[in-house]
C-alpha cells in the first residue's frame, strides 16, 4: 500500500465516498441511509437503494451521530431510568423495549439504580422513560425538564404536563387479591418496603389492611415485614417473617420481586409453596409467570409490550399530544396461591388445609 493509499484508508468514509462507490448522488445516499425511500415519492428504486447499502458496507461507512442529531433533531437514542434494574418489573421493561427497538433503528440506554432527578438534564435522547416519580416536588421538576426533554413517566397520580403518563389502573383488583387469600387463609402477612409505608397514601399496604377488615381478621404487627433496599433485604425480611413461632400461611407481597424473594425464602426454610405458605405478588411480570411455582399476581395484561410500543412511537414523533396511557389490572391465579378447591382455578395444585 502506497503512503497516499494508507492515508486514504485512515480517513473516515463519508456519504461522498459511498456516493462515488455506488455511482449515485450524495442526495440519493442521504435519502437511502436515512430510510426515506419507503414511500412512493422518493423516486429511488429498490435496486438503487440496495446498491447504496452495499456500497456503504464495502467502504465501511458509519453515520456521524452528532451530525445527524444536529441535522434531523433526532439522536435515535431511548433512555430508560429504572430504579432497580434487578427488579423483575424493570427486567421485563428492558426486555420488551429491546425487542421493540431492534427493528426501529433506536438504541436503548439504561440509567440503572440512579436518581433521575440529578442525572437527567439534557441527555440528548429522543425519549426518556422514568419509572418512579413519587416524591414531593416531582411534578414541578418534571414539567421543567419536559421543556428540553421528551419524557414518559410511570405514575399512578401525576397528570400530563408537557410529558406523557403511564398509569396502572388497579381499581378493585388489589381488593380481589386480598379476598382471594383470605378466602382460605386466616394468617395473612404483608411484605412491603419501608419507603412505601412512608408515602402519603400507601395504596398497596392499605389494600392489605382493608382486606383483613373485610374478612374479619385480626391485624398482627408481627405479620407486617418491611425492608429497605433490594431483593436481598426483601429475602431476609421474608425469612424473619416465616421463622416466627406462629408463621403466616399466606403472604401478600407488594411487588413481584418481593413475592419472588418470599418464595425463595420459603424454599430455603424447606417450606412448600403453596401448601405451607401461599404467596401473592403485584406486577404480573414475565419472571413471576415463568418461575416454578408460577407466581399468582395482579397487574395489567401485555403491559410491557404495549409500553415499549408507545415509547417507540413517542421517540419517532414528539409532536403527538401528551396524554395518559392507562392499563387496567387483572388477578392472575397461578401455582403460588391457587384458588380454593371449590373455586375455579387455572392451577392444578391446591392448598391441603382450608382454614
Amino acid at each position: 500500500m502506497s503512503p497516499d493509499q494508507e492515508r486514504s484508508s485512515m480517513i473516515r468514509p463519508t456519504i461522498k465516498t459511498v456516493a462515488a462507490e455506488a455511482g449515485v448522488s450524495t442526495a440519493t445516499v442521504s435519502y437511502v441511509l436515512a430510510g426515506r425511500t419507503r414511500g412512493n415519492g422518493s423516486g429511488i428504486s429498490p435496486a438503487t437503494a440496495e446498491r447504496v447499502h452495499a456500497a456503504a458496507t464495502k467502504v465501511g461507512y458509519r453515520p456521524n451521530q452528532a451530525a445527524r442529531t444536529i441535522r434531523t433533531g433526532k439522536s435515535n437514542l431511548m433512555m430508560l431510568s429504572l430504579t432497580m434494574l434487578s427488579d423483575p418489573w424493570s427486567l421485563s421493561v428492558s426486555k420488551a423495549v429491546g425487542a421493540a427497538v431492534a427493528t426501529a433503528g433506536i438504541t436503548p440506554m439504561i440509567l440503572a439504580d440512579t436518581d433521575w432527578r440529578t442525572a437527567i438534564k439534557r441527555q440528548g435522547a429522543d425519549v426518556i422513560f422514568i419509572d418512579a416519580a413519587d416524591q414531593d416536588g416531582d411534578a414541578e421538576l418534571l414539567a421543567e425538564l419536559a421543556r428540553n426533554n421528551n419524557l414518559v413517566v410511570f405514575s399512578e397520580t401525576l397528570e400530563p404536563n408537557g410529558f406523557d403518563v403511564i398509569r396502572s389502573v388497579a381499581g378493585t383488583t388489589m381488593a380481589a387479591a386480598m379476598d382471594h387469600l383470605t378466602a382460605t387463609h386466616s394468617r395473612v402477612a404483608c411484605l412491603t418496603s419501608r419507603g412505601s409505608l412512608r408515602s402519603p397514601n400507601p395504596v398497596r399496604y392499605g389494600a392489605y389492611l382493608n382486606g383483613l377488615r373485610r374478612a374479619g381478621l385480626e391485624f398482627r404487627d408481627s405479620y407486617v415485614a418491611t425492608f429497605d433496599g433490594d431483593e436481598v433485604n426483601a429475602y431476609q425480611a421474608a425469612v424473619n417473617l416465616l421463622q416466627q413461632p406462629d408463621p403466616p400461611s399466606a403472604i401478600f407481597a407488594t411487588s413481584d420481586f418481593v413475592a419472588i424473594a418470599a418464595v425463595n425464602a420459603a424454599q430455603r426454610l424447606r417450606m412448600t409453596v403453596p401448601d405451607d405458605v401461599a404467596v401473592m405478588g403485584v406486577g404480573n411480570t414475565l419472571q413471576g409467570e415463568s418461575m416454578m411455582p408460577s407466581l399468582s399476581s395482579i397487574g395489567p395484561v401485555d403491559f410491557f409490550n404495549r409500553l415499549a410500543g408507545f415509547l417507540v412511537d413517542r421517540a419517532r414523533d414528539d409532536s403527538l399530544p401528551h396524554r395518559v396511557l392507562e392499563f387496567p389490572w387483572q388477578l392472575f391465579v397461578r401455582d403460588s396461591a391457587p384458588a380454593a378447591p371449590n373455586h375455579f382455578s387455572d392451577s392444578t395444585t391446591h392448598r391441603k388445609e382450608a382454614l
